[in-house]
């Protein structure tokens, strides 16, 4: 641990941290240590052995009565007048506190330090050590040293506090808890413009000093605080001390962000299941057996160093218990506020929450949070094994629960947005900004992504299959090609099923929601039922059609399938091997199509040119052969006409003279013969 930084306070009789008692009484050089005893170097013989812990101290009746009335109450109350054998197993701070206490009685100089002030301090309480006996007794002391120095020290502070946890209840009750808690969290709190003092901050990834050893980190004028200077230094207490030290920093304000963010930095410490598979916490993983007081070993001394793996029953019951504890803690302190900590680290505390049979309300609280952010999973931290005896290998209940919380979350904010308060609308004004249909969309690839692993779990029920799969409403999903996917997988795994209950499985799935290479693999798999590829080849020949009437337009077609394009390469992450190769073999033959389809496409064109060109030259040649019979007959006509108009030129003179003389001319009738 820390020696204290021992702070000069001039004009106080404790001086550096070294005081003793003004009255001297037995002359003495000091003690000295005899095997398992302590002795006063004095020419006095001793007349009173005091045991504490084992040891055994062999010292004077009178320096200790003069100043302890526990010690006058036990010696003077006994009837024995013979006593001259005490026995203090119960005194706070053992052997090592009663030494300090029994050397000021006899006048020695004690040195005060941050180490050894708690118990000191608590010691001098049991011992009844008060100004009554004698004016600047040893309470008075120590709790001078304790006001005056420790709590205006940053690592005294933490020091102290670390020191009390062998002194519950003593320490709580002399506010000593309290006050480190207090004194921790003004300083968390401060600007960190103005830390002038030194602290530990997170250590580097190589290997690095323990906690103790980092005495010279105080800040330069210059240099920059981060604001989580304070994690480190705050990471080593026991999580009731840490619990207070939080609650503290919490009613003065700190942002919600910075409280989270230290739980995540404290967990990995006390809970290494939670990084046990190396894939969260990033940094925190490798220095979470960095520090503690021992000065030979990397692991926590008093902590709950052990790594959660396996069944319940590998779990020792009083680590199981303390863990427990822990978790429990770390459950009612995280802020309430949506993304104080992240998706991963409440799912990871989740499934110890599970393995440890953590309380079910805190457990219920704990999914609700999940849900409010269940976007942000990912389908390794979904993976929650079952711990229940013949069940699935994975908790499908448990994800089935976190998709309920999400969707009533999202119902919620949508409903009621008007309803919530200032801070709230706040808190959540990040993720509402446009983002329920795509957090919902997130969600959907992550269920089919979820569903296609656990579909190959034998004991997974069609009902829990089904159930999940139809949770999300129809608007989360634009494309089905996941939820196929899984769904083949489930075939696969099951091939038992009966020919209605593959029928059940598959109207989960809208084929219309397929892209053409799922439909293509699908009309090709001999596990679906013969109704569901009847529609798979009409929904693909929907497409093909729609595909072959917009192919003319280029720019068009590619700006409509190129996000396809990126979705199902999307789609196709994480499958097995096999089944690739499946989409690989039909996204060929789809190919194959494509280009014979065009090569028809080109000869059609081709013909039809052809046909044209034909066409063309016919009409010529008919109209050829009309114009020559009906050019000749028409050039006689014409030259008729002429003749016919130059004769009437002629005669024109002469007409009207005859005219007249017809009509001066009697008719002449016709006699009938009959």
């Amino acid at each position: 641990m820390w020696e204290s930084e021992t702070e000069s306070v001039g004009g106080r009789d404790y001086g550096n941290g070294v005081f003793s008692s003004s009255k001297h009484v037995v002359k003495t050089d000091g003690f000295e240590l005899r095997e398992e005893s302590w002795y006063v170097a004095t020419d006095i013989p001793s007349d009173l052995l005091v045991q504490v812990g084992g040891v055994n101290f062999h010292l004077h009746k009178y320096p200790l009565l003069s100043r302890s009335g526990k010690m006058n109450r036990i010696i003077y109350e006994s009837r024995d007048t013979d006593l001259n054998k005490i026995g203090l197993d119960e005194l706070p701070g053992g052997p090592d506190a009663f030494e300090l206490a029994a050397k000021f009685c006899y006048g020695i100089a004690v040195d005060l330090t941050a180490a050894n002030i708690s118990g000191l301090r608590c010691a001098a309480e049991y011992l009844e050590m008060t100004e009554d006996l004698e004016e600047g007794n040893l309470i008075f002391k120590t709790e001078a040293f304790l006001s005056y120095v420790v709590l205006s020290s940053w690592r005294d502070s933490i020091v102290v506090l670390k020191s009390c946890e062998k002194l519950s209840p003593w320490a709580e009750n002399l506010q000593i808890v309290r006050r480190c808690s207090e004194s921790i969290a003004w300083k968390a709190c401060a600007n960190p413009k103005g830390i002038r003092w030194a602290y530990t901050g997170k250590p580097p990834k190589v290997s690095s000093p323990k906690w103790n050893d980092m005495k010279d980190l105080s800040p330069g004028k210059n240099q920059h605080v981060p604001p989580d200077w304070w994690f480190e230094d705050v990471s080593i207490l026991r999580i009731d001390h840490f619990v207070r030290v939080v609650t503290a920093i919490k009613v003065k304000g700190m942002r919600f962000e910075l409280i989270g963010a230290a739980i995540m930095h404290y967990a990995p410490k006390w809970l290494p299941g939670l990084i046990s598979d190396g894939t969260w916490a990033g940094d925190e993983g490798s220095n979470c057996s960095n520090s503690n007081t021992s000065s030979s070993s990397n692991s926590w001394k008093g902590g709950l160093h052990m790594i959660v793996a396996g069944t319940k029953d590998d779990l020792p019951t009083v680590q199981a218990k303390d863990q427990r504890m822990i978790i429990e803690s770390l459950i009612s302190i995280i802020p309430p506020q949506k993304d104080s900590v992240s998706c991963s680290f409440l799912l990871r505390l989740l499934r110890m929450a599970n393995l440890l049979k953590v309380a079910p309300a805190l457990v219920t609280e704990l999914e609700k949070r999940v849900g409010m952010q269940f976007e942000q999973a990912t389908l390794a931290d979904l993976l929650i094994p079952s711990y229940n005896k013949n069940d699935t290998m994975y908790d499908v209940d448990l994800v089935q629960r976190l998709l309920e919380h999400f969707l009533v979350q999202e119902q919620t904010e949508t409903s009621s947005p008007s309803s919530q308060s200032f801070s709230d609308k706040h808190m959540y004004e990040v993720s509402q900004r446009g983002s329920n249909p795509n957090a919902k969309m997130r969600v959907a690839r992550l269920v089919d992504s979820y569903l296609t692993e656990v579909s190959r779990d034998r004991h997974l029920s069609l009902t829990k299959f089904q159930v999940l799969a139809e949770a999300l409403p129809e608007s989360a999903r634009t494309c089905d090609d996941g939820l196929y996917r899984a769904i083949d997988s489930y075939l696969k795994a099951h091939p038992t099923l009966s020919e209605h209950e593959r029928k059940r499985l598959c109207r989960v799935m809208d084929c219309q929601k397929l892209s053409i290479d799922a439909c293509m693999h699908a009309a090709q798999n001999e596990r679906l039922p013969l109704r569901v590829v009847v529609q798979v080849l009409f929904s693909e020949q929907v497409k093909i059609s729609n595909a072959i009437a917009n192919s003319s337009l280029k720019e068009t077609s590619e700006s409509h399938f190129q996000p396809v394009i990126s979705n199902r390469k999307t789609l196709l992450e994480g499958t097995p091997q096999s089944f690739q190769e499946g989409w690989t073999a039909a996204k060929k033959d789809i190919n194959t199509l494509k280009f014979e389809l065009e090569t028809v496409k080109a000869k059609y064109l081709e013909l039809q040119n052809d046909m044209e060109n034909l066409q063309r030259q016919f009409d010529k040649m008919l109209k050829q052969k009309q114009t020559s019979a009906w050019s000749s007959g028409w050039k006689k006509l014409s030259k008729l006409t002429k003749m016919t108009t130059l004769e009437n030129q002629d005669m024109g003179p002469q007409l009207p003279i005859a005219a007249e003389q017809a009509r001066k001319t009697p008719r002449r009738w016709r006699n009938s013969i009959s």
